[in-house]
């Protein structure tokens, strides 16, 4: 960079800074120098370090200095002295000595007097002090406690030599005299741009801004202006936006729209009958159980009594069992999305077909927390409701979408779950970490499933996954947990969906 072009860019507070920089020098001996406040220090330095003339390096000090009591024994004398000074002609009694030395005090340094000899105590109506000869002694000499106060504070800890660390020490046993505080250093690395600056010996009588006051004086005539630096380094904005999680299923609801489906939604907390029952889940099947769902207290209302009795008659004929509609009420917290599904089914009528519809919302199941599995999870839900339709167009459906989220390689494997047939698991290829992953599931629903929430087996194309693990590698995050863990960083520094 040229350096008369340099120079032009130079802010006032930089131009005033410079004469005061030298190689390895400190914040705090800048700010002495040149007798400016620590903020317009602290700018001009960093500025300077943005344009490359100087190099700012930090570590973290530990810093002792007096505190209130230290402050305080330091104009007035150490608590013994006193106490041996106000029995130095005479014996006292504490009560007496109540007038020199607060409770504290006196406490402190009977402790540490009777340590030393410095005196003797003897009991009459109250305890009564004298002063010793090793007393006297001590009265005459100054304390290494005493030397060490008369220092100049604050001081940075690794400074002192071994004796006086240990005096500190001794010194902050003891209540509000002295204290330790943890300082970051700034330390100056000049270059060779800095010594070309200093060699300039550049005016600050330029200007930086121009306001109505200066245009209607006319005191900005025949002064320099500051250049305007469109290169310097500005810093970083987080703006406000949504959370992560929230940018994906966006990104995921614009896909399945895209593709022309339909949103479906519908209430969080449901009936065992939609949740289970609907689907073909036998009413003893383990899934039901308190390790899985989250139940809650009260009942649901059954659905019109055709579909409950519809739903009956395909459980008992099906499963061989006493269908309880008791079981079907009790009310639970969505273990998946493919109640909604359930239900958008059993609003339908022939007419409105062929439909597809889509859903991504959130669930719940009572599963012990890890990388992979939250009791709190987002899924994915779809079908696809045609005459028409087959399974190779559901694989069709599922490939576009996972390519459409950045994956180049899906696979199909064949499954079984309760209420598809056939089925399959879909897998995608995670170049991060080299191997195929499981994100979900798939099939065409049963006809136990269909014909008592249509009145007609009619293929219906279903599929549910997921979406956490869909964006997993993504975020480049391994753990599930991450997602929620409210760290700002993360937040503000996450990409985007493009």
């Amino acid at each position: 960079m040229n350096i008369l072009e340099l120079s032009k860019k130079l802010h006032p507070l930089e131009r005033k800074v410079l004469p005061y920089l030298s190689d390895e020098c400190t914040f705090d001996e800048i700010v002495t120098k040149s007798k400016f406040k620590d903020i317009e220090v602290m700018r001009a330095i960093q500025w300077l370090e943005n344009k490359k003339v100087l190099d700012l390096s930090k570590c973290e000090i530990e810093i002792i200095n007096l505190d209130k009591n230290g402050i305080m024994y330091k104009e007035k004398g150490l608590p013994e002295k006193r106490f041996l000074k106000a029995i130095e002609k005479e014996s006292l009694s504490l009560s007496k000595l109540g007038f020199v030395l607060d409770k504290n005090e006196i406490g402190i340094s009977l402790g540490l007097l009777r340590r030393k000899g410095a005196i003797e105590t003897k009991k009459d109506k109250e305890l009564v002090v004298s002063i010793t000869n090793k007393g006297k002694e001590f009265l005459k000499e100054k304390t290494p406690e005493e030397k060490f106060l008369e220092l100049k504070f604050p001081i940075e800890f690794s400074s002192l030599n071994k004796d006086q660390q240990s005096i500190f020490k001794e010194l902050f046993s003891r209540k509000n005299l002295v204290k330790k505080d943890k300082k970051t250093l700034i330390t100056v690395k000049t270059t060779k741009l800095l010594g070309e600056l200093q060699k300039l010996k550049l005016s600050t009588n330029v200007i930086d801004t121009l306001d109505s006051k200066s245009l209607k004086s006319g005191s900005w005539k025949n002064k320099e202006f500051r250049k305007y630096d469109v290169e310097i380094n500005v810093p970083k904005i987080y703006p406000g936006k949504r959370h992560f999680v929230n940018e994906a299923k966006n990104h995921a609801k614009k896909i399945w729209l895209s593709m022309g489906f339909k949103e479906m939604s519908g209430p969080v907390i449901n009936s065992g009958f939609w949740n289970f029952d609907s689907l073909f889940v036998p009413q003893d099947h383990p899934a039901r159980e308190m390790q899985d769902t989250f139940f809650l207290k009260g009942k649901s209302k059954l659905p019109s009594k055709k579909i409950v009795d519809a739903v009956k008659k395909q459980h008992e004929e099906g499963w061989k069992y006493k269908w309880d509609p008791e079981v079907a009420m009790k009310s639970v917290l969505r273990t998946h999305t493919t109640v909604l599904s359930a239900r958008t089914i059993a609003n339908l009528k022939e007419k409105d077909l062929p439909v597809k519809y889509f859903s991504i919302g959130r669930n719940y199941r009572n599963e012990a927390l890890d990388w992979s599995h939250l009791f709190e999870f987002n899924q994915s839900e779809g079908i696809v409701i045609d005459p028409n339709a087959n399974f190779k167009h559901l694989l069709g459906y599922l490939k576009e979408f996972f390519m459409k989220m950045g994956y180049d390689d899906v696979r199909f494997r064949p499954a079984y779950f309760p209420y598809t047939e056939p089925s399959v698991e879909i897998d995608v290829y995670v170049k991060e970490k080299d191997s195929w992953v499981e994100l979900g599931g798939a099939g065409i629903f049963r006809p136990e499933v269909v014909k008592p929430l249509l009145g007609k087996d009619i293929p219906v194309l279903a599929w549910g996954f997921g979406l956490g693990r869909v964006i997993l590698p993504y975020y480049g995050i391994k753990d599930l947990r991450d997602f929620y863990k409210n760290d700002l960083k993360q937040l503000k520094e996450m990409k985007s969906w493009i």
